[in-house]
C-alpha cells in the first residue's frame, strides 16, 4: 500500500518508519529530494507505538496512582483510590495514535511516499517491496531498528512477554517476574509495583550495573521500598508446565507473567543485505563510517541497527545527518555526547562521564539543599559535574525528579565547550530543579551559595 502516487524511482529510500527513519525522510524532502519510506507496521516505529511513549505514559499514570495513596504528608487524604486498567490502556493507546497520526500528516505535508510492508534489497540500487512492487533508488537509508532478544528456555509466547507486550496489558497482573536488569526492567518493574503488582527482578550482577553506584543505590532503595524484589546474581533455569520457574538460587516462583528484557538485537535478517556490499559486525550491526555510510557507497544506516547506544534521540540526530549526506551535503555524525535518561524513581540522567581521572575532578551537590526539592518532598538525589583543569565541563549526572528536563543543558554545555563559569554565571529561574546545574557549577568553582562544603580555597 502506498500513500500518494507510485514513483518508479526515488532519490532517497528510507527503510523503517521509526523516529530515525521519519526524521531522515523529512530532512531529505526538505532538501528537495524525492523520498519513499517503507514501514511494515506503524509510522513512528517502536518508540512512538511500543516503547518510549507508551512506557513514559504508563509511568506517569503509575506515579499519579502511587502519589495519591501516599500524600498524607501534604495533608491530602484521597480515600479509596482505584485504577481502571482498561482506561489506562486506552489512554496509552490514544497517546501513541495521536503521534502516529502526526507522523502520517508530516509525511503527506512533505510529499513523502509511504509504502506499507517490508523491503528487501535486490541490489545496491533496487528494493523489492511487499506486493511485488520494485523501487529503484539513488540512495538508501537503513533505519530498521532492533527487536527484543529472547532468553533461552523462555521464548516469547503465552505468559512470557517482551517489553512491548508488557506495555499492552489491559489488566494489572498480581505478580511479575522480570528477566534482565537494565533500564527497561527498572522502568517496567517500578511502574507495575506502584500499580500493586508483586515484582521480582532477576539480575545477572545487579540492576543498572553500568551506571554510577551512588545513583544505583538511591534507585534500588526506592524500588525496594515499594516492594520490588531484586535478586542479584540470579537467573532463571527452567519453566515447568504449570508456570513455575526454577531459579539458579534453587528458589521456585510462580509468577502470573514473565517479562524478558535481556537486550535488543539489530533487525537485519530479511533485508537482503547479501545482495549489496553492506557489511555487518560480528554482533550483527551494520558497519558505518563517521558520515553514516555503510561499506556500500549508496547505502547509509542509522539508529539501533548500527549499535549502541540504542536510544531514540540518537537515531533522530543520525537520521538528519544521513539525509544530508544522502543529499550531497558535507555533513557528519560528530556529536560529543548522547545523553541518556532512565525514568526510574528518582530519575537518572547522564551526559558524558562523571568518572574522576587524571586532570578531571568531580563535585557532587545534594538535593537536600535545593528549595524546589524540599517544597515537593523529593530530596532523594544529587547532581555531579566533572570538569578539567580549564574548567571545561566533561560530564554531568543527575539523580532527581525531572532530571529528564535538565540533562539537555548539560549536553549543550559539553557540545559547545562551556566552562563552569558559563553555567554558574547564567541566571537560572528559582525555585526549579534546573537550578541544580547552576548550584553544582558554583560549588565546583569553590563558591557554593546554598550548601556548605567547609572552607573553600578556590
Amino acid at each position: 500500500m502506498v500513500m500518494g502516487s507510485l514513483p518508479e524511482e526515488v532519490d532517497v529510500a528510507v527503510i523503517g518508519g521509526g523516529v530515525g527513519g521519519y526524521f531522515a525522510a523529512i530532512r531529505a524532502a526538505q532538501l528537495g529530494k524525492s523520498v519513499g519510506i517503507v514501514e511494515k507496521d506503524k509510522l513512528g516505529g517502536h518508540c512512538l507505538n511500543y516503547a518510549c511513549i507508551p512506557s513514559k505514559t504508563l509511568i506517569h499514570i503509575s506515579n499519579l496512582f502511587y502519589e495519591m495513596q501516599h500524600a498524607q504528608q501534604f495533608g491530602i487524604s484521597a480515600g479509596n483510590v482505584s485504577l481502571d486498567a482498561k482506561k489506562m490502556l486506552d489512554w496509552r493507546m490514544s497517546a501513541s495514535k495521536r503521534l502516529e497520526d502526526g507522523v502520517s500528516f508530516l509525511m503527506k505535508a512533505n510529499g513523502i511516499d509511504v509504502f506499507k510492508g517490508t523491503a528487501t534489497f535486490l541490489s545496491s540500487s533496487t528494493l523489492q517491496l511487499t506486493d511485488g512492487i520494485t523501487l529503484d533508488f539513488k540512495k538508501a537509508i537503513i533505519a530498521t531498528g532492533s527487536e527484543p532478544t529472547p532468553f533461552k528456555g523462555f521464548e516469547f509466547g503465552g505468559n512470557v512477554l517482551d517489553y512491548k507486550q508488557a506495555l499492552m496489558m489491559d489488566k494489572v497482573p498480581k505478580s511479575m517476574l522480570i528477566v534482565g536488569a537494565g533500564y527497561v526492567s527498572v522502568e517496567i518493574g517500578t511502574l507495575y509495583a506502584k500499580l500493586g503488582t508483586e515484582v521480582t527482578i532477576l539480575a545477572r550482577s545487579d540492576v543498572l550495573s553500568r551506571f554510577d553506584r551512588d545513583a544505583i543505590a538511591l534507585v534500588k532503595k526506592k524500588m525496594e521500598s515499594i516492594g520490588v524484589k531484586i535478586l542479584a546474581g540470579t537467573l532463571p533455569v527452567s519453566k515447568s508446565g504449570d508456570g513455575s520457574v526454577t531459579l539458579s538460587n534453587n528458589q521456585t516462583v510462580k509468577p502470573e507473567v514473565i517479562v524478558v528484557a535481556t537486550g535488543l538485537s539489530p533487525y537485519t535478517g530479511s533485508l537482503g543485505l547479501e545482495n549489496t556490499k553492506v557489511k555487518l559486525s560480528e554482533r550483527g550491526f551494520v558497519q558505518v563510517d563517521g558520515s553514516l555510510r555503510t561499506t556500500d557507497p549508496d547505502i547509509l544506516a542509522i539508529g539501533d541497527v548500527i549499535g549502541e547506544p540504542m536510544l531514540a534521540h540518537k537515531a533522530m540526530r543520525q537520521g538528519i545527518v544521513a539525509a544530508e549526506v544522502a543529499s550531497g551535503k558535507n555533513s557528519g555524525y560528530d556529536n560529543t555526547v548522547v545523553p541518556a535518561v532512565i525514568f526510574s524513581d528518582p530519575e537518572i540522567a547522564i551526559a558524558g562521564s562523571v568518572e574522576e581521572s587524571e586532570g578531571v575532578k568531580v563535585v557532587k551537590y545534594p538535593l537536600t539543599a535545593l528549595g524546589r526539592a524540599i517544597a515537593l518532598g523529593r530530596t532523594e538525589g544529587f547532581i555531579k559535574i566533572a570538569f578539567d583543569s580549564e574548567n571545561l565541563v566533561k560530564g554531568v549526572e543527575i539523580v532527581s525528579t525531572d532530571a529528564n528536563a535538565i540533562i539537555g543543558e548539560a549536553a549543550l554545555a559539553i557540545e559547545m565547550g562551556a566552562t563552569l563559569e558559563d553555567i554558574a554565571d547564567t541566571i537560572h529561574p528559582h525555585p526549579t530543579f534546573g537550578e541544580l546545574m547552576q548550584e553544582v557549577a558554583e560549588a565546583a568553582l569553590g563558591r557554593p551559595m546554598d550548601f556548605f562544603y567547609g572552607k573553600q580555597s578556590r
